[in-house]
């Protein structure tokens, strides 16, 4: 068990105090924090930024808050300290935010009977809802509602769930996730794995595409891979987005989701089973479903504020060939202070999610740095921001990248480590996407660990995270977890530890640094994750996704120049 007597919560108070005292404009400043780490990865070391980060002093780092301020001038403390150069003339990558607050005493949506009567869906319990356009109001009565199964247009699949229908002023009510996993049919799809065409963020910017007025999805335990809870905290209080052209007005009006129960009532008064319709939803050539005497009408009172948040960028020259870069990044955000939160605790500390990552990412470069031999390729450390508004700083990134994406070798993605004992494992989310996974089963061996494939593809975890930003610009990239078969008790044991976290911390005030955590799991992971990150930045090869996978012609074109 690591002990952590030097660098209790005291110590990283007076630490984030010195780091934190004044406005960071991105460049060098006059001294460097010392955070008292050493040159090797420990577990103290991880431990002293993740207390630090995810303290209440950081007030859960969301962005555009003096929270997300103290975080950034952190890590820029950090960077210094072992020696990063900024990317360009700043270590910040700036990009315009838009946070947009809805009052829910001034909001309503509201849902009116074939029967004239009419109820407010309570917000929170019944459904949630928003609107992602940048208007301090934002109204619209009596839409149809239309069931549009899971809201897919896909091509390569030969699905078209708006096939034949003009949703313009209609209100889509989705399933979540896809066909595949509905049927487990491995030829429907991607079968139990989800594509990207099942995560939420796809299915509202289709039915934009669609010209609806707005756009539900239908909360449901399984096919979500996470609960309601989740749902209704995560989607209450401030959501942040990009500051997008027109001021996002070509999104539809209002987006949310609807509790189960919810979904059932309604689709129960017009005459519809909502089990059924699942049912047919997942066949090819279904059809969209009117729910015929139902009309949604919504009245959105915003609070409007805008910000500049920004990425953090450090890099680490490559001694032979510069110009070529490997790619470490992990997001420095979390959910911030959440009023609407039931219970005393309102802080949404992220120790797990994400100080973890971004004590990994400091770590991993104060080895690199502090070794006699400098890595042939250059490393870019990127801690991006708003991760949890929908991967914004790394799309951000992604868009606007600090180097050419064609001169990325390969990412690695560092989210969410759990603190638990060492394991003979490795989780690779999205196994079998791309030549990165030799480098890492090369490192992993020297520790006496083997890969092994999520569990649950069917959560769709490969598109929940930053690396799918740069993915599906081409770029091979790697997001690796901890493993769940520990060397003492086993998997029985392990998943305690995962089965914890989702069901008591994740996006919750309870993600909390710990004094008492177990770090040698995390030590012996981002130990390999260094060593990968290591051999790539050594080899003159450059890995691609594998034949068959979705992004290997993205990446073969890029390569070549086109």
């Amino acid at each position: 068990m690591t002990t952590y007597h030097r660098f209790g919560l005291a110590v990283a108070a007076t630490l984030l105090v010195a780091a934190c005292g004044g406005k960071n404009d991105g460049k060098p400043a006059e001294k460097a924090i010392d955070a008292g780490t050493s040159a090797a990865i420990a577990g103290d070391d991880l431990a002293l930024h993740i207390a630090t980060l995810a303290s209440d002093e950081f007030e859960g780092r969301a962005p555009g808050t003096p929270g997300g301020e103290k975080t950034r001038n952190y890590i820029i403390s950090q960077y210094e300290r072992i020696g990063l150069v900024p990317a360009g003339d700043s270590y910040l990558q700036k990009a315009p935010m838009v946070e947009t607050t809805l009052d829910p005493a001034t909001s309503y949506f509201r849902i009116t009977g074939a029967d004239g009567e009419t109820r407010d869906l309570e917000y929170r319990k019944d459904a949630v809802f928003g609107s992602r356009r940048i208007e301090e109001h934002v109204s619209f009565e009596d839409s149809d509602l239309v069931f549009v199964g899971y809201g897919v247009v896909a091509p390569e699949y030969g699905w078209n769930d708006y096939e034949g229908l003009d949703v313009e002023g209609k209100t889509v009510v989705i399933l979540v996730n896809d066909p595949g996993f509905a049927t487990q049919d491995p030829d429907l799809f991607n079968g139990n794995a989800m594509t990207y065409y099942g995560r939420w963020t796809y299915k509202y910017e289709e039915a934009s595409r669609q010209g609806a007025t707005a756009a539900m999805v239908i909360h449901d335990t399984a096919p979500a891979a996470y609960g309601w809870g989740v749902v209704e905290r995560s989607w209450s209080g401030p959501q942040l987005d990009l500051e997008r052209p027109g001021g996002a007005s070509d999104r539809v009006m209002a987006e949310g989701w609807f509790s189960n129960e919810t979904a059932h009532a309604l689709f129960a008064e017009a005459g519809l089973d909502l089990n059924e319709l699942q049912a047919a939803a997942a066949a090819p050539g279904f059809k969209p479903v009117e729910m015929t005497g139902l009309k949604a009408s919504a009245s959105l009172t915003s609070a409007i504020r805008r910000s500049e948040d920004a990425n953090v960028i450090g890099v680490l020259e490559g001694s032979e060939r510069p110009d070529e870069y490997v790619l470490y990044m992990g997001h420095w955000d979390h959910l911030g202070v959440n009023p609407e939160t039931d219970g005393d605790d309102k802080i949404f500390n992220g120790a797990i999610d994400n100080a973890t990552g971004i004590a990994a990412i400091l770590e991993i470069a104060e080895k690199f740095a502090a070794s006699e031999n400098r890595p042939k390729r250059s490393i870019i450390f990127a801690a991006v921001t708003a991760e949890e508004s929908g991967l914004l700083g790394s799309g951000y990134m992604a868009e606007d990248p600090p180097v050419p994406l064609k001169q990325i070798v390969g990412g690695i993605n560092i989210d969410a480590l759990l603190p638990m004992p060492e394991a003979k494992d490795i989780i690779v989310v999205g196994h079998g996407a791309s030549d990165l996974e030799d480098y890492l089963a090369s490192a992993a061996k020297a520790h006496d660990r083997r890969l092994r494939p999520d569990a649950e593809p069917e959560k769709g975890y490969f598109y929940r995270s930053d690396h799918i930003s740069f993915a599906k610009k081409g770029v091979p990239m790697l997001y690796a977890d901890s493993g769940i078969d520990l060397r003492e008790g086993g998997e029985e044991e392990g998943r305690k530890y995962s089965e914890d976290y989702t069901a008591n911390r994740y996006h919750a005030p309870a993600d909390e640094y710990d004094e008492s955590w177990e770090m040698s799991g995390m030590v012996d992971l981002v130990e390999i994750l260094q060593e990968t990150g290591a051999a790539l930045a050594e080899t003159e090869d450059w890995p691609n996704w594998r034949e068959g996978n979705e992004f290997r012609a993205l990446r073969d074109a890029q390569r070549a120049g086109d």
